[in-house]
């Protein structure tokens, strides 16, 4: 995927989120660090600039609530998580870059819990892989031993790009 592609996929991702939250003013884009954050900023100017309302956004951190905390070599860098509050009655929206096993949505459904109790979670990511999410840019069919690369100008500083890698085996 490139930068066009890239763009092609928010905007139906924004469409799709239009479309399913008739009242986007209770909905909250929270992205997860680094890059679901900058989608989920895009998806919001989106969304505004199709003529709809304003969306709230947020950060979600999931460093703490990982299933793997104990067993990484290092702690992954903590980021504050600010969400609009309070989140009863709101539909929050996890957003991410790739979803590939689920355990980072589990483990942004836990750091939300903390917050307060949403009327639903919904997903979004710009591609998905053996786990599905409620909007999704491209499914990307992929094997063992790839692995799906993602560049976001704003975060990484090198235009929007997707390329899948094949691990090399020895």
């Amino acid at each position: 995927m490139d930068a066009a592609a890239i763009d092609r996929a928010l905007r139906r991702i924004a469409h799709e989120i239009i479309e399913r939250n008739p009242d986007l003013g209770s909905v909250i884009l929270a992205g997860i660090p680094s890059r679901g954050i900058a989608i989920a900023r895009r998806l919001a100017e989106l969304i505004e600039s199709l003529g709809q309302a304003r969306v709230a956004t947020g950060v979600i951190d999931v460093s703490m609530h990982r299933d793997d905390v104990g067993t990484r070599r290092e702690l992954p860098r903590v980021q504050a998580s600010t969400l609009p509050l309070p989140l009863e009655g709101k539909t929050v929206i996890i957003v991410d870059d790739v979803f590939f096993t689920g355990r980072t949505v589990r483990a942004a459904m836990d750091a939300i819990g903390s917050f307060g109790r949403p009327a639903r979670i919904q997903l979004a990511a710009l591609i998905e892989l053996p786990i599905r999410g409620d909007y999704v840019g491209k499914n990307l069919p992929t094997a063992p031993g790839e692995q799906v690369q993602l560049r976001l100008q704003d975060v990484d500083g090198e235009p929007d790009a997707v390329w899948l890698i094949k691990e090399e085996t020895a």
